[in-house]
């Protein structure tokens, strides 16, 4: 059986390259930029939890979709991204999917606490090319901070997808994040197998949004994100560009492959005004 159209790149997926800056030496900071490293932060922990909350919907997706109660067609997965936290139901009439962690932190994989539901609707066929699943979230929170927006998942036929990212925010002690975004997901690995562990994607897209202090931004993927599933390289891209530019004129380019190898590591590096260093990506919030 063929892995699901809208495989995502759970793992945070997209990226782990959340809080990418949290990893670095503050000490070497450039004071001149801090609305730009605010606004590459913030853009990243916004896709890696897209990326998770479509990766959770894919793997809790009914085995029969004609049945009330159907179980998950990919179990084995949703216990990897969920962890045991969630409560799955599935109602046939309506085709929608409810995925419960409760009213309190329930603490999964990687150590996200997470409370809320994620609510699922499909919109046809499921894994069907053209087919869309629209996504939303109901007080739902990671790590204390509440994820609001709608997410409209297409599949593009071969596991490759669209994602959608409208009106969303997240609300954090710092301050509220406001973004919509357009990812096209190229599956180029993994095709005939269930596991997402010889899984790997392109990415490409753009993201628009308003960081946490106000400040207007532009991330704009360069060079596609390159994301494999193996042993090592789950956590973040093994390559790819991302331009970051605010409404305040400053840019900032991350480089998700400074040695040009495609390592799986968490080494990537920023460059600001001309000068660059190598940074750990660290985890998402």
């Amino acid at each position: 059986m063929k892995r699901s159209a809208l495989r995502t790149l759970s793992l945070a997926t997209l990226a782990g390259s959340a809080l990418l800056f949290a990893a670095c030496d503050k000490t070497n900071e450039q004071p001149q930029t801090p609305d730009t490293a605010v606004s590459a932060e913030d853009q990243s922990l916004a896709e890696d939890e897209s990326a998770t909350v479509a990766d959770l919907v894919d793997a809790a997706a009914p085995a029969d979709a004609a049945l009330t109660g159907s179980p998950a067609a990919e179990p084995a997965d949703l216990l990897r991204v969920a962890g045991r936290c969630a409560t799955r139901t599935y109602d046939a009439p309506t085709r929608t999917l409810t995925i419960d962690f409760g009213s309190t932190n329930c603490v999964g994989p990687n150590g996200v606490a997470r409370r809320g539901k994620v609510v699922a609707v499909f919109g046809g066929p499921y894994r069907q090319a053209g087919s869309t699943v629209t996504v939303t979230l109901v007080n739902y929170f990671r790590n204390d901070n509440q994820h609001t927006g709608t997410r409209v998942i297409t599949s593009l036929g071969q596991g490759s997808w669209s994602l959608d990212v409208q009106n969303a925010s997240v609300t954090t002690s710092a301050g509220t994040h406001a973004w919509t975004a357009q990812r096209t997901y190229t599956r180029t690995a993994g095709f005939g197998t269930r596991t997402i562990t010889d899984d790997a994607y392109s990415v490409t897209g753009q993201t628009t949004g308003t960081n946490r202090k106000g400040v207007g931004y532009t991330a704009t993927i360069q060079q596609p994100l390159i994301k494999q599933f193996q042993q090592g390289c789950a956590r973040t891209f093994v390559a790819g560009t991302v331009k970051v530019l605010t409404s305040k004129e400053k840019e900032l380019l991350l480089n998700y492959d400074p040695t040009g190898t495609q390592a799986c590591d968490n080494l990537a590096s920023i460059t600001v005004n001309g000068v660059t260093r190598t940074i750990r990506v660290g985890r998402g919030l």
